[in-house]
């Protein structure tokens, strides 16, 4: 399964599970990445980190360790 740190600037994808535990977990839930919703890949920062995403119509930055626990498949 491909994650969200391998994704390429400019494709869309299906978030498909969350990996992680406790609060790392419910962190990244409560910025809006669950299960089943699409996120499009805005920006790489130059040295690779952070990943600037789009999820539920806002802009969000995460980290390369955050993006690797987000597991994706295209649509």
């Amino acid at each position: 399964m491909k994650t969200l740190k391998e994704a390429k600037v400019g494709e869309t994808f299906k978030v498909v599970k969350l990996n992680g535990e406790g609060a790392v977990k419910r962190r990244i839930m409560d910025m809006g990445i669950t299960r089943g919703v699409e996120v499009h890949i805005r920006k790489v920062a130059p040295l690779g980190d952070p990943v600037e995403i789009t999820v539920r119509g806002y802009e969000l930055s995460l980290r390369k360790a955050d993006a690797e626990m987000i597991e994706v498949e295209n649509i």
